[in-house]
């Protein structure tokens, strides 16, 4: 039998935490005797058959997503719904993912063996609950687990709950009290729409007439419709922000490398809030020592949290942490890998996302941690002109030819034209990812081929790193 990219550790007692790893070393509970094989053998030491795989979603993350599945020895084919321009046509299949029942009917039809679901809307509908009980493996938590990201107030009420450390806040379902309770303070604060808002539902306002209007864009235009029906106000933190991508099997986990999104549009974190337009892995902000209070302070008791709670949770917990003076804080929870995290922390992974995916849906031992290629990546989003507000769809879009080794194009919101051209249709359409030694070089190489696509309405940052290569200088 033949090994990748193995590393066998040898635990002596199922479920005891190993040691700690040196740098590039992820560590998580589970009992798992052997942690990586080439092809995945079973708890009954029987080897794994190829495993076929659908993914939900069509942006960034399932591009990303996509592409790891593919490169897995476990795969017996993918299928994305409804996917995008950048994956081959014969691998996508259209679904609504605002029906549950369609969702249901697409896993169907694709004979999947593990349905992956890559956003948060679908799972804040239901739909793993829904899979599940047509007998399908889901790696992503069900509805009352999906509550955590689909309901800011509730994420408050369960960091609270379990004594894990997070910003004082308040909360409203009346915009009259909210700007009531806005008139006893002139301080900075965080204002958030407590539902889904796509990452854009937070405001960080400097003063109390920028918190005023928020809560009317908020609560009284509903520029969020439904999902501004409560608001949280949360005390202003202060420090770098990081996150946390936790892979979760019931109550044992695995963390992946940390890694630093940039929320704001524009350089030097200034602008609105997007989705996302860069991110990068790992953060070297977060050392050893602070891995360790992080995991002990906040990612063990989250997942002892969960099964408190009764929750049978499977799937990622995305931990969004801010690193204060007085230690780390959690800012919010999100079910499903970031976006565009989640596009530089999978060619970090040196164990096979796809076997760790299968067993978190299974409920079955994960590895006691995970090994990360000693490189960084980096990833650059390439938005359309106006992004996060109006902006123009249908452009023509020309990818370089040729790429680097280590650097890749990952599609977000494209489709293919009738002649086969290719054409933009969202906010965010292109990441360019790229691997190397380091951060200067891995933003350098991406850099290099974000000029080089031909397409006049792009748009993206050049400063992505910036905090860790000021710091590397």
């Amino acid at each position: 039998m033949q090994f990748h990219n193995c590393v066998i550790r040898i635990s002596a007692v199922a479920g005891k935490e190993a040691e700690a790893g040196g740098a590039g070393v992820f560590r998580g509970r589970g009992a798992f005797r052997l942690a990586q094989w080439s092809g995945r053998v079973d708890e009954r030491g029987m080897q794994e058959e190829p495993v076929r795989t659908l993914i939900l979603g069509g942006g960034g993350r399932e591009h990303a997503l996509y592409l790891a599945c593919k490169a897995s020895p476990l795969c017996g084919g993918v299928v994305v719904a409804p996917g995008n321009g950048g994956i081959p046509a014969g691998d996508c299949r259209p679904v609504d993912l605002e029906s549950v029942a369609a969702m249901v009917n697409c896993a169907r039809q694709a004979h999947a063996g593990l349905v992956i679901v890559g956003p948060e809307a679908p799972l804040a509908l239901g739909v793993a609950d829904a899979l599940r009980s047509e007998g399908f493996a889901v790696y992503g938590p069900d509805e009352a687990g999906a509550r955590l990201e689909a309901s800011k107030a509730h994420c408050k009420a369960f960091l609270d709950r379990h004594g894990i450390p997070t910003a004082a806040y308040e909360r409203f379902t009346e915009a009259e009290a909210a700007l009531a309770h806005l008139k006893d303070g002139t301080g900075p604060v965080v204002v958030k729409a407590s539902g889904l808002a796509a990452g854009k539902g937070v405001y960080v306002c400097a003063d109390r007439a920028e918190a005023e209007a928020a809560v009317r864009e908020i609560m009284v235009d509903r520029v969020f419709g439904t999902s501004g029906e409560e608001v949280v106000f949360e005390e202003c933190l202060e420090g770098p922000e990081v996150s946390i991508m936790v892979m979760v099997s019931g109550t044992g986990y695995v963390c992946l490398p940390p890694s630093q999104d940039h929320k704001r549009a524009g350089e030097g974190d200034t602008g609105p809030n997007t989705g996302g337009m860069g991110a990068y892995a790992p953060a070297a902000v977060v050392t050893p020592e602070l891995k360790e209070v992080i995991d002990q302070t906040i990612v063990a008791p989250s997942v002892a949290g969960l099964a408190r709670d009764g929750l049978d949770y499977r799937g990622t917990l995305y931990i969004g942490l801010m690193l204060t003076a007085e230690g780390p804080k959690v800012l919010e929870f999100n079910v499903r890998f970031g976006d565009p995290e989640c596009q530089v922390l999978l060619p970090l992974c040196a164990h096979d996302p796809l076997d760790l995916m299968l067993r978190c849906a299974r409920g079955e031992n994960l590895p006691a941690e995970v090994v990360a290629r000693g490189e960084t990546a980096a990833v650059i989003v390439v938005a359309a002109k106006g992004y996060p507000g109006p902006y123009a769809k249908g452009e023509a879009i020309r990818l370089p030819p040729d790429v680097p080794a280590k650097v890749h194009i990952v599609h977000a919101g494209t489709r293919r034209g009738g002649d086969g051209a290719l054409l933009s249709t969202g906010g965010r359409v292109l990441g360019v990812v790229a691997r190397a030694p380091d951060l200067a070089r891995a933003t350098s190489d991406a850099y290099a081929v974000c000029d080089r696509i031909d397409w006049p309405g792009k748009v993206f940052r050049r400063d992505i790193g910036w905090r860790q290569l000021q710091a590397e200088r």
